[in-house]
């Protein structure tokens, strides 16, 4: 087997993730070196990681590195990934591929213009449930398919993560936004958002709220539905349903356990699993191995630098119509740019 030597940059809990998951679990990898400002060198050391640096620079313009996993703050991504593109390497980068579509574009022009292999961390799509329903979708199961609904609450939340998220539609919502996408397989033409502050003051204060649903319009007129909740709690609670003219699909929460209680008075089961880390481990998995593939056999990301940049540009639009509280309308389109294109390698 060729193996794959990745640079990680960003330690974070993301981060630490992914390089703890090749470490253990996904041998087509060799870690070759991690770089954040704020390193803990017990932990990359514990880990065997060779180079181990707070420069990011050191892992781009590294002549034994295959490939980048970017992992650091989002206002760095667009500024990493073409250090990267430029400097020959296949990049792995975690949403939001950036901050601003300005930006984003001239990154995907760099992308494209070096044949990048480039895939956005948008785990959920390789969740094996999700992906079920994707792939049963694409197969005519449910014929037509006009209505997507997605649920994504959260278990909790810390006021210091709140203060510098992005926003909840730029840090939670937009993995949903990618998703109504993936299952529907259409751009979004128009958004129309509403949010309130429900669970605790400080969400306000930060102009961000706890509670929020989308309504989506899609290319081929088909509809979506996106209820967001930043306090479950009961548990991490992640559902979806497509409906067509000859069915549903539908995906309900992964539970802690499948054994289920049946008395006189009263049915039990279990909670959903806590959160996103438990819920998604396996999704964290199979997307790194998607990418291996891709990078191995010169084949197109799965998930490309059009995907991230659609994603965002849906973001930004349900922002906009929160404030106005209007509809936002989208082009599904930009530039002379096609989603063939982007993110891959030639």
């Amino acid at each position: 087997m060729k193996s794959c030597r990745i640079g990680i940059i960003g330690a974070g809990r993301i981060g630490k993730l992914h390089a703890e998951n090749i470490c253990y679990r996904l041998p087509q990898f060799t870690v070759a070196g991690i770089a954040d400002p704020c390193i803990d060198l017990e932990w990359a050391q514990l880990l065997g990681i060779p180079l181990i640096s707070t420069q990011s620079n050191d892992l781009i313009n590294h002549p034994a590195i295959d490939a980048i996993l970017i992992a650091s703050p989002s206002h760095l991504h667009t500024k990493q990934i073409i250090a990267a593109s430029e400097a020959g390497k296949a990049v792995f980068c975690e949403k939001p591929i950036g901050l601003t579509e300005t930006d984003i574009q001239h990154c995907l022009a760099v992308v494209e213009r070096q044949h990048t292999l480039l895939q956005i961390g948008f785990n959920r799509r390789f969740d094996p449930n999700f992906a079920s329903i994707h792939r049963r979708v694409q197969a005519g199961e449910i014929g037509q398919p006009n209505l997507v609904r997605i649920t994504s609450r959260d278990p909790g939340w810390s006021m210091e993560y709140i203060k510098t998220s992005g926003g909840i539609f730029m840090d939670m919502t937009i993995h949903d936004f990618d998703m109504a996408r993936f299952l529907m397989h259409a751009d979004v033409i128009e958004v129309y958002a509403t949010g309130s502050v429900l669970i605790h003051p400080g969400f306000a204060e930060c102009q961000d709220f706890d509670t929020a649903v989308i309504q989506l319009r899609f290319e081929n007129g088909a509809l979506g539905v996106i209820d967001n909740s930043r306090q479950a709690v009961y548990g991490y609670d992640q559902r979806v349903e497509v409906a067509g003219d000859k069915g549903l699909l539908l995906a309900k929460n992964q539970l802690q356990h499948g054994a289920y209680y049946f008395g006189r008075g009263e049915t039990r089961s279990a909670n959903p699993l806590h959160f996103f880390l438990e819920r998604y481990q396996e999704a964290y998995i199979a997307e790194l191995e998607a990418f291996y593939e891709s990078w191995l056999h010169q084949q197109p990301s799965q998930v490309t630098g059009y995907d991230g940049l659609q994603a965002l540009r849906i973001a930004m639009a349900a922002n906009q119509s929160l404030q106005t509280g209007q509809p936002v309308k989208l082009m599904a389109a930009f530039n002379n740019m096609t989603e063939s294109k982007i993110g891959v390698r030639a």
